[in-house]
Order: C-alpha cells, then sequence, then structure tokens
C-alpha cells in the first residue's frame, strides 16, 4: 500500500480536480446524440463512462466520509457497478450528470482539502481489507485517470 505522504497527496488531489475538467475538455465539441452513442457493442458511450465515474464517486466518496465520522468502522463492500444500476444515471443526459458530478466533486475536493496529514491515514475495514482515506482517494484518482484515457480514445473514433 502506498504511504500517504504530503506529495502523494498532492498528486491525488490534482489528479481529482482534473477529472472534471478533463471529461468537459474531451467532450464539448459533441452533442448529445455523440455522447450517448455506443462505438460497438462492448465499449461504453461517454454518458456511460461518466455514469459509472459518478457510481464510483458515490461509493468510494461514501467510504471516504464514514471513515471521517468513525473510528475504524467495519463497511460493505459494495461494487460501483451494482451501484450504477441502482441509479438513473446512465439515462440522464450528460450535462445534467456532468453537472452533478462537478459539485459532487467539489465537495469531495473541500473535504479532503482541510484533513491533516494524520487524517488521510484513517481507515475501516472493507471486506477482510483495510483501506484508508488516502487508499480510497488514491484509487478514484487512478481509475480515473483510466477512464479519461478511454474517453479520449472513443471521442478520437466518433
Amino acid at each position: 500500500m502506498v504511504k500517504a505522504t504530503e506529495p502523494e497527496i498532492e498528486l491525488v488531489l490534482r489528479l481529482l480536480t482534473e477529472t472534471p475538467h478533463h471529461i468537459a475538455a474531451v467532450t464539448e465539441a459533441l452533442n448529445d446524440s455523440q455522447l450517448h452513442q455506443r462505438p460497438d457493442e462492448k465499449n461504453w458511450s461517454a454518458n456511460e463512462i461518466l455514469a459509472h465515474l459518478r457510481a464510483c464517486a458515490d461509493v468510494w466518496g461514501q467510504t471516504i466520509v464514514a471513515m471521517l465520522q468513525d473510528d475504524e468502522p467495519a463497511l460493505k463492500d459494495v461494487s460501483p457497478r451494482t451501484w450504477l444500476k441502482k441509479t438513473n444515471y446512465p439515462e440522464l443526459p450528460f450535462q445534467e450528470s456532468y453537472r452533478d458530478f462537478v459539485d459532487q466533486r467539489r465537495a469531495l475536493i473541500q473535504t479532503l482539502s482541510d484533513l491533516t496529514l494524520a487524517d488521510w491515514s484513517r481507515g475501516a475495514m472493507i471486506k477482510d481489507r483495510r483501506h484508508t482515506i488516502f487508499s480510497q482517494a488514491r484509487r478514484m484518482a487512478l481509475h480515473e485517470v483510466t477512464h479519461c484515457q478511454q474517453l479520449e480514445t472513443l471521442v478520437k473514433d466518433l
């Protein structure tokens, strides 16, 4: 597990801050039809990628909140893909979903920016494994980098 250090925390915060900007820059020239268009049977549309990122942010963000509220809570392991099925994110217009993602991200960045170095090591047990605020935020940031690259490829191919 990567240790929460000031440089690592700064990197995670930068990546989490950049994601909404990256999504906007990559998708700005697309219309709603293009944003919902799948390139093929097995690859997601831009809207589906955003829906997935929102579900991940919901699930992993809630674990961060729980770690801040309680000392070492035992949390259920919730799959973002399972959580996504309980939402209407894939059906929402892209811009509406994007605005909600931006609002959620702004709140997360504010929460994380206010943490002390010690706070980043607060943890929880999730499915027999200890996770920390740092590990969950880092997981989210790195996961988003991958999907932003996927989004770039999708847009180039449209």
